[in-house]
C-alpha cells in the first residue's frame, strides 16, 4: 500500500464516519472495515467511466450489504460519477455532491439509507434486504454472457463486462444467496465475482452464536472458484484475488475477505460499530488512529480526487471511448444487431412488433389462459430477440418454453439460448430476472401463483426499481383441484395487488391474454404479474361482446343491459368472467338486467379518469356483485358497502374441480342468487336518521 493508497482509503473511512455521525443513524463499521477492498476494486480493476455511468459494457458493482451504503456514496462522490436522468441522458452535475453526503439518510438527499436504483446514478440495483444484491448480480452476469453470445462478432467484442457483488455475513445466511449461487455455479458464470466481507459481526453479536458453517467449502461444492484474503488491509493480497478472478474462465469466483468491522474505532469488531454511530469522541479517536485530523469533518485532500481521476477516471474514459469507436464500426458492419443493442438500451421494441401478436377465434371450449399466453409469448419472442426467460422448474405447466427454431436452452455450452432452466428456486428466479432487466434485457420467469410468496421480496424490488420484469403465474385459483389447499392460492392476488407499481393481470379469455401482452410488452418502467389459469376458458365472441382492447383500461363493460341502464353490476376477473356472463343470462330470463364488467387489471382501471370509471361502474347502481376465486380483500372499493363478493374465505379443499366450484359457490346459480339478494336489499328501507 502506497502512502497515497492509504490516504485515499482512510479518506473513505473518514467520510463514512462523518456522514453516519452527522445523520446520527447508519452503519459505520462495515464501510470502515471493507474500505481497502472497495478502493482496490474501484481504483485498480473496475471498468467503469464516471463520466458515462450507463455505458453498456461497464463492469457492474453491486453493494449487496446495502446497510453499508455510505461506502458507495463516498466512492461515487470521490470518483466523480455524473448524474443520469430518467431518459438515460447523462447530465453535467455530480450524482453525489458533498452536500448530499452531509445529508446522508435525510429527505431528498441522493444518499439514502440503502442504495436505491433510479434515484442515484452509479447504483446498479436497489439493495437492503440481505441476499437480494448477490442474487440480482447473477442475473446481470447471465445477461452479460448472453449479450456476448448474441452480439459479439469477430473483431467486435461488444460485451465482456464483469459483475462484482460485495456481500456480508447476513447475505450468506439468507436462503436466496444459496439458490442464486447454486444456479451461478451450474451456469459457470466466470464473469461473476462475489466478495464476501467476513467480519463475523451481525446486529445480535458475533456470528459464532448462529453461523459457523464453512462458507468456502459450500461454494466449492456449488462449483465456484474460491480464494481467500486473510486481511482486508493487505491491498496486494486483495489485488491478487481480483487477478485470480479475471484469470478464471470456467467458474464464478468467491473472494472471501477477512475484515475488522469498525477498523480503527474504539468499538472495533463489536455490534455497536455495525449498527450505530461511533459518537463524537469515537470518531475523533478513530481518526487519530488512522492518521486523519481528528477535528476535521468531511475532509477530502486534493490528492485523493487526483488519485481517483488518474485511476478509475482515466481507465474508464479510455475503455469507454474505445468501445464507442468499436460500436460505430459495428453499426456499419452489423446494422441490424447494432439497432437491437440501441433499442435495448432505450427499452424500445422493434418496429411492427405488434404484428406478431396472434388472434383467437371464438370457441366455447376455449383454452386455458396459460396455453394462450404461451402461444402469444412464442410469437412475441420471435419479434423481440432480447425477450427471454424460463421457469422455476415448471415450464411444462406454465407454458413458457420458447419452442420456435433457434430458441435453444441457455446453458454453459449454449450461452445464447433463450430458455432458462431456473430450477426449484422461486426467490432467486425473480431476483435473477431483476438482474437481467437491469442489464436491459426483457426477462420473464414463471411459477405457480401459490409460490409467488417465495418470490415476493424480489417481486417487490422489481416494482420499487420500476423495471419491466414479467412475472408469470399459473394455477391461479382453487381450480387446481385435487392438489388441495397447499397449492390453491387464496390471498396471493391481494398481496400482489397491494404492491405499488406492480400491474397485476388476470385475463378472462385468449383475446384478453393477447391484449395483456400488448400492454405488458410495451412497458418501460413497470413490472407486471400475469395470473393465468390451468383450466380452459371459453374464448368469447367479440362480435357479441365488447372488444378485448378494453384491457388497456384495466376494466371495461363486457356485456351490458339492453338499454344501458343495468339494475345490477356483475364484476369479475379471469375464469369467473364467463361465470358472470352465465349468471347474467339467468337473471335476464327473470327480467333482471345486469352489466358484466371484466376487470383484468385493477391498477390500470384505478388510473383512468373519473369519467371513465363512472361510466363503467355508475355510482347510482349500488347493487353490485364481485366474483373471484380468491380472497375478497380489496373488492369493497368496487362493490361498495351495499354490494357483496362471491369469493374465498378459507384455504380451499382437495377435490375435483366441479366439486370445489359447487362447495365454494362459484356457479351461475349462486352468483345469480347473490345478485337477487343484493337487489332485494336495495329495496329495503334504510335506517332512520
Amino acid at each position: 500500500m502506497t502512502d497515497q493508497d492509504m490516504l485515499s482509503v482512510n479518506t473513505i473511512r473518514g467520510l463514512c464516519m462523518d456522514a453516519v455521525q452527522q445523520a446520527e443513524s447508519g452503519h459505520p463499521g462495515t464501510p470502515m472495515g471493507i474500505a481497502p477492498v472497495a478502493y482496490t476494486l474501484w481504483q485498480k480493476f473496475l471498468r467503469f467511466d464516471p463520466e458515462n455511468p450507463i455505458w453498456p459494457n461497464r463492469d457492474r458493482f453491486v453493494l449487496s450489504e446495502g446497510h453499508a451504503s455510505v461506502l458507495l456514496w463516498s466512492l461515487l462522490h470521490l470518483v466523480g460519477v455524473r448524474a443520469v436522468d430518467p431518459d438515460y441522458e447523462v447530465l453535467g452535475r455530480p450524482a453525489v455532491t458533498l452536500d448530499d453526503l452531509k445529508n446522508f439518510r435525510q429527505l431528498d438527499s441522493r444518499c439514502p439509507g440503502h442504495p436505491e436504483y433510479r434515484w442515484t446514478s452509479g447504483v446498479e440495483t436497489t439493495t437492503g434486504p440481505l441476499g437480494q444484491g448477490v442474487a440480482t448480480s447473477v442475473g446481470m452476469a447471465l445477461a452479460g454472457r448472453w449479450l456476448a453470445a448474441r452480439y459479439n462478432q469477430d473483431d467486435f467484442p461488444l460485451f465482456d463486462f464483469d459483475v462484482y457483488a460485495l456481500a456480508g455475513d447476513g447475505c450468506m445466511m439468507e436462503g436466496i444467496s444459496s439458490e442464486a449461487a447454486s444456479f451461478a455455479g451450474h451456469q459457470g458464470l466466470s464473469n461473476l465475482c462475489w466478495i464476501y466481507d467476513s467480519n463475523r459481526i451481525t446486529i445480535e453479536g458475533h456470528t459464532d452464536i448462529t453461523f459457523t458453517e464453512d462458507v468456502a467449502a459450500r461454494f466449492l461444492a456449488y462449483g465456484w472458484n474460491v480464494t481467500t484474503v486473510a486481511d482486508a488491509n493487505d491491498l496486494d493480497a486483495v489485488a491478487r484475488a481480483f487477478h485470480t478472478f479475471r484469470a478464471e474462465k470456467e467458474r464464478p469466483t468467491l473472494v472471501l475477505v477477512h475484515s475488522h468491522i469498525g477498523y480503527g474505532s474504539p468499538v472495533e469488531d463489536s455490534p455497536q460499530a455495525h449498527g450505530a454511530p461511533l459518537g463524537e469522541e469515537g470518531v475523533r479517536s478513530a481518526k487519530r488512529f488512522l492518521g486523519l485530523p481528528p477535528d476535521e469533518r468531511f475532509l477530502i485532500p486534493d490528492t485523493v480526487h487526483k488519485d481517483f481521476a488518474e485511476g478509475i477516471g482515466a481507465r474508464g474514459a479510455r475503455l469507454r471511448t474505445a468501445w464507442d469507436e468499436t460500436f460505430e464500426a459495428y453499426r456499419t458492419a452489423w446494422p441490424r444487431l447494432a439497432d437491437e443493442v440501441m433499442r435495448m438500451q432505450r427499452r424500445e421494441l422493434p418496429e411492427d412488433w405488434e404484428s406478431a401478436l396472434p388472434e383467437f377465434a371464438p370457441d366455447a371450449k376455449g383454452l386455458a389462459s396459460r396455453d394462450s399466453s404461451g402461444r402469444v409469448l412464442n410469437a412475441l419472442a420471435q419479434s423481440v430477440p432480447w425477450l427471454l426467460g424460463g421457469s422455476a422448474d415448471l415450464a411444462p405447466s406454465t407454458k413458457t418454453r420458447l419452442t420456435f427454431d433457434g430458441a435453444g436452452d441457455c446453458q454453459p455450452n449454449e450461452p445464447g439460448g433463450r430458455n432458462l432452466h431456473l430450477g426449484v428456486r422461486e426467490h432467486a428466479s425473480a431476483a435473477i430476472a431483476n438482474g437481467m432487466a437491469l442489464t436491459k434485457l426483457r426477462p420473464y420467469w414463471s411459477g405457480f401463483l401459490i409460490f409467488s410468496d417465495y418470490a415476493k421480496a424480489a417481486i417487490r424490488l422489481s416494482a420499487l426499481m420500476e423495471i419491466p420484469v414479467v412475472h408469470i403465474f399459473t394455477h391461479d385459483s382453487i381450480g387446481v383441484g385435487e392438489d388441495g389447499p397447499t397449492h390453491q392460492p387464496v390471498e396471493q392476488l391481494a398481496g400482489l395487488r397491494a404492491m405499488p407499481g406492480l400491474l397485476v393481470f388476470r385475463p378472462a379469455d385468449a383475446a384478453e391474454v393477447v391484449e395483456t401482452w400488448r400492454v405488458v410488452a410495451a412497458l418501460r418502467h413497470e413490472p407486471a404479474a400475469l395470473v393465468l389459469s390451468r383450466q380452459a376458458l371459453p374464448t368469447l365472441d367479440r362480435s357479441v361482446f365488447a372488444p378485448a382492447s378494453g384491457v388497456a383500461h384495466g376494466a371495461y363493460v363486457l356485456a351490458d343491459a339492453p338499454d344501458g341502464a343495468p339494475q345490477v353490476l356483475l364484476l369479475a376477473t379471469g375464469s369467473e368472467v364467463s361465470l358472470a356472463l352465465s349468471a347474467r343470462e339467468e337473471l335476464a330470463a327473470e327480467g333482471i338486467t345486469a352489466r358484466v364488467v371484466s376487470m383484468p387489471c385493477w391498477e390500470l382501471f384505478d388510473r383512468q379518469p373519473r369519467e371513465y370509471r363512472d361510466a363503467v361502474l355508475p355510482p347510482d347502481v349500488t347493487a353490485r356483485v364481485g366474483v373471484e376465486q380468491a380472497s375478497t380483500f380489496g373488492w369493497d372499493r368496487y362493490v361498495g358497502d351495499r354490494g357483496t363478493v362471491v369469493g374465498m374465505h378459507t384455504y380451499g379443499a382437495s377435490a375435483p374441480l366441479k366439486n370445489l366450484l359447487t362447495k365454494f359457490g362459484f356457479t351461475p346459480q349462486r352468483v345469480a342468487q347473490t345478485a337477487r339478494e343484493v337487489l332485494a336489499a336495495q329495496q329495503e328501507p334504510g335506517p332512520l336518521t
